[in-house]
């Protein structure tokens, strides 16, 4: 894998690098041996598929606060996706600033999201799978939303009139989130 660092402290786009013939290609996906290299030592301990039938379906943005925070290894799997997250890290030097990225099947990119950030996608096609490793059980009482179409956030999603969870529209604004 090639780890190329993004804007936000502690993140990567992870490209794979396959070896082809004939056939197709062989890639590694995940190597703990590689992610240390590439400074993330991180142990994942639960992954979880997300599919989504329609095109526009937006997912976000989540996190988990202290003490299960949790780092996360995504990879869009099935159609494509674009990817949004932003640094709620206070101490961090990327403190409220965010990165996006368009993941699909067809490259087979992921994206590596520090513990602290939120995160969350679009999904740019029909019958759209992601799959996500990550750092932290689910702990119901630790999960978060901050609304996705605030403007704090500083993301432009690329279709209008997503298709939104009723949690996900009913998240707080970043500065409530910040408040509480």
């Amino acid at each position: 894998m090639i780890f190329e660092p993004l804007a936000v402290t502690g993140a990567f786009l992870a490209r794979l690098e396959p070896v082809a013939d004939e056939r197709g290609f062989f890639a590694r996906t995940w190597c703990a041996d590689e992610l240390a290299g590439a400074g993330i030592a991180v142990d994942f301990v639960q992954q979880s598929l997300a599919r989504s039938t329609r095109r526009g379906t937006l997912r976000g943005m989540h996190l988990q606060v202290e003490p299960h925070a949790e780092a996360k290894f995504v990879r869009c799997v099935a159609g494509a996706i674009f990817d949004a997250f932003v640094d709620l890290r206070p101490g961090s030097p990327t403190y409220l600033q965010g990165v996006a990225v368009v993941l699909d099947a067809l490259r087979g990119d992921a994206v590596f999201v520090p513990a602290g950030c939120a995160h969350g996608y679009q999904t740019l096609e029909d019958e759209t799978d992601v799959l996500y490793a990550m750092s932290s059980r689910y702990a119901p009482q630790a999960a978060r939303s901050i609304r996705w179409s605030d403007p704090a956030l500083g993301i432009a999603w690329p279709l209008a009139d997503p298709i939104v969870s009723p949690r996900d529209a009913a998240a707080p604004s970043l500065a409530e989130f910040l408040r509480a």
